[in-house]
């Protein structure tokens, strides 16, 4: 489960020419300094590419794990931008649920997709390989989000993927089945939201 931050520093309201996440106002930052579980995920992502381009075999499991999820983009890479999505949201919710106590012996760790595809993982952790996965099919990765919730109903934290699509927000989450607008989802409060180049901090209006 996602741990919360409470995170200082200039923020600066952001253009609204882009549909408002869960109709939510937003600030954006472009320092990603105080998010060292994600920006530490996506270095690893780096070095763990050029680490799993061999041959699968049962002592390489990174390698094995790997070629399955290329092998799962490239039967989705010719559909349309919504069946992909519906795909990419199935795919990996089909994976179990671990905490990262148990998983990983720290309270919360954002893990990188080949770790998740080992190992399994937690809420973010589905929505870290999500993202990587469309982008990856070739969507804008500044129209793709991690978004860390309040779950109003269950009284915790939760993380999902939100992609911008047109005038609509898609979201990808490990504890809905089909993928659906922001706006159908009453029960999610954001707190904050973030990519490979910004952060938005939502407030309620």
């Amino acid at each position: 489960m996602i741990g919360w931050l409470l995170i200082a520093g200039t923020v600066q309201a952001s253009a609204q020419s882009a549909p408002l996440l869960f109709q939510n106002q937003e600030t954006k930052s472009d320092n990603l300094g105080p998010f060292k579980k994600w920006t530490g995920a996506v270095e690893r992502m780096l070095a763990e590419k050029s680490q799993a381009q061999g041959a699968c075999s049962d002592k390489q499991l990174n390698a094995c794990n790997y070629a399955r999820w290329m092998a799962f983009i490239e039967t989705v890479r010719n559909k349309d931008k919504m069946a992909q999505l519906a795909a990419v949201n199935e795919y990996f919710n089909k994976t179990k649920y671990v905490e990262d106590m148990p998983n990983w012996n720290v309270e919360d760790y954002w893990a990188t997709p080949l770790e998740f595809l080992q190992k399994a993982g937690d809420c973010e952790d589905y929505a870290i390989v999500k993202f990587m996965s469309l982008k990856m099919l070739g969507f804008d990765p500044n129209n793709l989000r991690i978004v860390a919730v309040q779950d109003l109903n269950l009284k915790v934290g939760h993380a999902i993927l939100a992609v911008y699509l047109g005038d609509k927000i898609f979201i990808l989450d490990n504890q809905i089945r089909d993928v659906i607008e922001d706006k159908k989802i009453l029960h999610y409060q954001p707190v904050f939201s973030i990519n490979e180049t910004a952060w938005w901090r939502h407030k309620k209006v």
